[in-house]
Order: C-alpha cells, then sequence, then structure tokens
C-alpha cells in the first residue's frame, strides 16, 4: 500500500463478503486471546492450589501468579517464530497455527489432572501451557491487525482497528462476565472443585467457531511476494528498519502500560491498599470495560478514511495528561475511583483502538509479520507486563505522582520515536 491521504467515497466502504468473514475471524481470534489471558488471571485464586501444593493457598495462588507472567516473557519469542513464518508462508496459516495453538492449551488447562492426582506434573504442564499461550499470543494481535489491514480497501485502517479494537474489547468484559455467570450457577466449594474448569472449556468452544471460521481466511500475500522472501531477507529487512521496530515497543509498551495501570492496577489499588468493597469495584471496572467496547467502535468510524499519523500523534498527546488523573485517587472513596476509571477511559480508548494499526503501519508488508510481532511483544512484556505491579508499589510507598509521570514519559517517547522512525523509513499504510 502507499503513503496517501484517502477520501471516504462509498467506492471504498463496500467490504466483499470475503473480506467480512476474514474479519470476523481475525477479530474473533483477538477475542479469544484477550478472554483466555484474563481468565487465567482472575482465577489464579482458583488454580494455585490445584496444581501446585495448597499446604499454604497464598503461596500457592502467587505460584499460579508467577505462571501467568511467564506468559508475557514468551510473547517475544513468539513473535519471532510465528510473525517470521507469517512472511515466509503466508499469513493465512500462521493464523490458523495461533488459534489452534491458543485452543489447545486452553482445553489442556481445563482438563489436566490436579496436582492431588499427578503431583508435580500438574504444575509443569500448566506452565507449558502458558509457554504455548504466550507464543500464540505474541503474534496474534499484531499479525491480524497486519491480516486485516491488508485485506480492505486502502484508507480504511480506522475502520479496521475499530473493528479488532471492539473485538478485542469483548475478550476483556467476556472474561469477568463469564466468570461472574459461572460463581453464580456454582456454590463456592463445586466452583473451587471443579466449576472453575467451566471458563476454560467456553474458550476452548469458542476457539472451535474461530478455527471454522479462519479456515476460508483470504491469503493477503502474493505468491511473488512468497517465493522471493527468505528468513535471511525478513531479518535483514528488520535489522534495516531498527528504528521502526524500536518506535513500535514504545507505541505499544506506553498504551500498555496505561490500559494495565487502568484495567488492571487501579482495581487492584482499590481492593487492597484502599480497602474499596470489592463488589462495588468489580462493577466499575466492567463499566469500564463497556466502554471500550462501545468506544472502539466510535473511535475506528471517526477515524475511518483520515490520517492515521495525526489522529495517533493528538490521541498520545492527550495520554500525558489524562494519566495524571489518577493522582485524584489518594484516599478512599468510590467516588474518587470512578471518576479516575472512567475519566481516563475516553483518551484510554482513543489511544487502545489505534496503537496495532499504527504499528504495523511502520514496517513493509514483506516484514511486517516479523517486524510489528517482534515490536508488540517486546513492548508488552517490558512495559505492560509490569505496569499494575509498578502501580501498586508505588502507591504503597507513598510515591503516587511517579507511576503517572512514568507513564507519560513512556507516551512522549512513543510520539518522538513514531515521527522519527517515519521520517527515516516510512510509514506503509495510511498516512
Amino acid at each position: 500500500m502507499t503513503d496517501t491521504t484517502v477520501d471516504t467515497p462509498q467506492t471504498i466502504r463496500r467490504l466483499t463478503p470475503e473480506a467480512k468473514r476474514g474479519l470476523l475471524g481475525l477479530g474473533l481470534g483477538n477475542t479469544l486471546e484477550w478472554y483466555d489471558w484474563m481468565i487465567f488471571g482472575l482465577l489464579s485464586a482458583y488454580l494455585g492450589p490445584k496444581f501446585f501444593p495448597a499446604e499454604d493457598p497464598v503461596a500457592a495462588t502467587m505460584s499460579a501468579l508467577a505462571v501467568f507472567a511467564v506468559g508475557f516473557f514468551f510473547r517475544p519469542l513468539g513473535g519471532i517464530i510465528l510473525g517470521t513464518a507469517a512472511d515466509r508462508i503466508g499469513r493465512r496459516k500462521v493464523m490458523m497455527l495461533s488459534i489452534v495453538l491458543m485452543a489447545i492449551s486452553t482445553l489442556v488447562i481445563a482438563v489436566v489432572p490436579t496436582y492431588d492426582v499427578i503431583g508435580a506434573w500438574a504444575g509443569v504442564i500448566l506452565l507449558l501451557c502458558r509457554v504455548v499461550q504466550g507464543i500464540s499470543t505474541g503474534v496474534e494481535a499484531p499479525l491480524s491487525t497486519a491480516h486485516a489491514v491488508e485485506l480492505v480497501s486502502e484508507g480504511r485502517e480506522g475502520f479496521v482497528a475499530g473493528i479488532i479494537s471492539f473485538f478485542v474489547n469483548i475478550g476483556i468484559v467476556g472474561a469477568p462476565l463469564v466468570t461472574w455467570l459461572v460463581t453464580l450457577a456454582v456454590k463456592e466449594p463445586e466452583m473451587s472443585e471443579w466449576g472453575w474448569r467451566i471458563p476454560f472449556v467456553v474458550g476452548a468452544l469458542l476457539s472451535v467457531v474461530i478455527i471454522y471460521l479462519r479456515r476460508t481466511l483470504p491469503e493477503t500475500m502474493t505468491r511473488e511476494e512468497l517465493t522471493d522472501t527468505t528468513t535471511g531477507s525478513v531479518w535483514t529487512g528488520v535489522r534495516r528498519s531498527w528504528l521502526s521496530v524500536l518506535a513500535i515497543v514504545f507505541v505499544v509498551g506506553a498504551v500498555q502500560a496505561y490500559n494495565y495501570a487502568w484495567n488492571v492496577g487501579l482495581p487492584n489499588a482499590a481492593r487492597t491498599t484502599m480497602k474499596e468493597d470489592p463488589s462495588a469495584v468489580f462493577g466499575y471496572t466492567t463499566l469500564l470495560g463497556l466502554v471500550m467496547v462501545a468506544g472502539s467502535l466510535v473511535v475506528g468510524k471517526l477515524v475511518d478514511g483520515r490520517s492515521l499519523s495525526r489522529w495517533f500523534i493528538v490521541t498520545r498527546l492527550l495520554a500525558i495528561p489524562s494519566v495524571f488523573i489518577m493522582l485524584l485517587y489518594v484516599q478512599p472513596g468510590l467516588g474518587g475511583f470512578a471518576a479516575v476509571l472512567l475519566g481516563g477511559s475516553v483518551v484510554l480508548v482513543l489511544n487502545m483502538t489505534l496503537y496495532n494499526v499504527v504499528s504495523a503501519s511502520l514496517m513493509p508488508k514483506v516484514y511486517r509479520g516479523a517486524g510489528a510481532s517482534l515490536g508488540y511483544g517486546l513492548g508488552v512484556a517490558i512495559f505492560g507486563g509490569t505496569a499494575s505491579y509498578l502501580l501498586v508499589w508505588f502507591q504503597s510507598i507513598g510515591l503516587h505522582w511517579l507511576f503517572p509521570a512514568y507513564v507519560a514519559v513512556l507516551c512522549a517517547l512513543s510520539i518522538v520515536l513514531y515521527l522519527v522512525a517515519r521520517r527515516v523509513n516510512g510509514v506503509h499504510l495510511g498516512k
């Protein structure tokens, strides 16, 4: 695709049935990715005593959370391996492989025997499943976004951003919703014994639907591109575009630090440091998810056919002061918590909708899979995976101002690096 500004006449607003099916299959894959990712964290208190020695429930839960964290560190590896494969053998095959890996790992967690039955092997199997999930998710979001923008008409990057973000947020809201419904249907003793498996079964069943939809995904890499591309040429291109990869790390990392702070860090701080009512915290966090779901479609419509670069820069600049809203919540009070959580959500949804398409725009098509996935994996692992911990820790030692300052610096660096990479290497989607 060329670097042009595109108006929005009716001709580019029409999507073929093939493109619509493709967007549905790619979008639902993102739903599953985020659903599975959050389900594991939400159910860690149940998983710990089932997969590790249960004499100390706190230690067992911490072991499960450590396994949860392992997935973050394998995301860059997934980006390197599967992203390279996507540029070598095609998008469709890797998108199928990604969802199959996620399906298998989720199903195994749902049915694997517990520590009481197979001993330490239960924890080992859980760890291996988390490694597989980390590898799979290392490519799912960046590559599915790249695949989607390559499927539709030029100039519709904003529309694609909104659609993919919508499906991501469905997964984020769906995980606590399914967990809540299961806890309503299954009493606590049964929930601890076997009910925790149900949300994983739901994820495995959803993956079957996605595999069915993705079996007919169109391939966006041409025969000539695949024939001319080798592993060496892919990584020569990535190395040549190292500045763009670095920019992607910060484009992704800054918004993921913001995202995890709002979706995980602030709710955890409210329940622990501020001793707020857990049910109320859960309710407001669910409302945040609903704002993200609706807002992603609105943002996609606003950006559709307009300058992607301009929208990215403006929304990222807005994030710098917006993240300091959290300083209003420095003492207990659900009103303050709700005001901060929902007040920051407007700028959060603007940034969360655009960042993957912006990342894809920095890499040429022939090595976009490897370059964008590597930058994405590093950004999430380095900045997203540590954000909620840093937020709660800074608050616990009285340095409330330090986390928003940290995120603001990341946002500023992401703008600078984006502009420098754009000037040196150009942009390859949108304008």
